[in-house]
């Protein structure tokens, strides 16, 4: 065993092996990577994942030290590499960073790849002036990894995530008997289709009790919501339904963290000596968006 490596976790291990297993079903799959969300005019409102990168070309990135928190295949860190960043990216997965090494050399873009624990990043203090987490933080010790990419970012530092949510009261309802037993294996194959849902043993959803975590460590925290009824009982494929649920979470903003299944967040990080949630405002969500 490396002594320089961390030890890991029963959890993380799992989380190792099931992802051992995703990569080998997508070994070889990966055709070309598509740069459009950097460029396309005509943005998908309703869609998180674009929301996020509507973010992050609001903000100079060229020549700034990017982190791209478990990256995966390393869609990701492809992207913002293009717009220009200096990227550092790191995963669990031996096993994906394999296939998103292979990636960044057919296009030509030079990442720094690593493997390691979010909980225990092998970084230096105060590098990186942008952290991307995409449905990451939903599979970590989520206390430990935010102090960790506190550490390794510059104050000032933005912090933007786009990850799965449900409120607790939303979460307690949908792991009822009746849904858990009755109504989610009857929708299984309606909302993911053919394929085996992406959905590893360990993995959490944020709650309205991860949102105050995060505002403990990031200041000017804000909060976007999507989805009520798509991912949850219909696909994302039905469009009509996401921007539906979109109009309404925008209607309903005060409450849209009762009802949102998806959360994309903003914070700066503060290196103030004084931490916790006194330190910052009172998170609330934003209406403006």
């Amino acid at each position: 065993m490396d002594a320089s490596k961390p030890q890991l976790s029963a959890r993380q291990l799992r989380e190792i092996e099931y992802h051992r297993r995703h990569a080998q079903r997508h070994k070889g799959r990966y055709e070309r990577v598509s740069y459009d969300i950097l460029r396309a005019e005509a943005r998908p409102w309703w869609n998180a994942y674009w929301a996020m990168y509507t973010i992050l070309l609001k903000h100079p990135l060229r020549g700034s030290r990017a982190l791209v928190a478990g990256c995966g295949f390393g869609d990701d860190a492809f992207r913002v590499s293009k717009l220009g960043a200096h990227v550092s990216a790191f995963d669990l997965s031996p096993d994906q960073l394999e296939i998103a090494r292979d990636v960044a050399r057919r296009e030509r873009l030079t990442i720094d790849f690593r493997e390691m624990p979010a909980e225990n990043l092998a970084y230096d203090d105060e590098v990186f002036d942008y952290v991307i987490a995409n449905d990451i933080l939903h599979h970590v010790d989520l206390p430990a990894a935010i102090k960790e990419i506190r550490r390794v970012s510059k104050g000032g530092a933005l912090v933007v995530g786009n990850e799965m949510y449900s409120h607790s009261c939303t979460e307690r309802l949908r792991r009822s008997r009746i849904v858990e037993d009755y109504i989610y294996p009857r929708m299984r194959n309606f909302v993911y289709g053919d394929e085996e849902p992406y959905i590893t043993r360990d993995e959490r959803k944020l709650t309205e009790k991860d949102v105050k975590i995060l505002g403990g460590h990031l200041s000017d925290l804000t909060c976007d919501y999507f989805n009520i009824i798509s991912t949850r009982l219909l696909p994302e494929r039905f469009t009509l339904t996401c921007k539906a649920d979109r109009v309404l979470l925008k209607v309903l903003a005060p409450i849209a963290h009762l009802l949102g299944a998806r959360v994309v967040f903003t914070g700066k990080v503060t290196k103030s000596e004084k931490r916790g949630h006194s330190t910052f405002p009172a998170f609330r969500p934003d209406p403006r968006r």
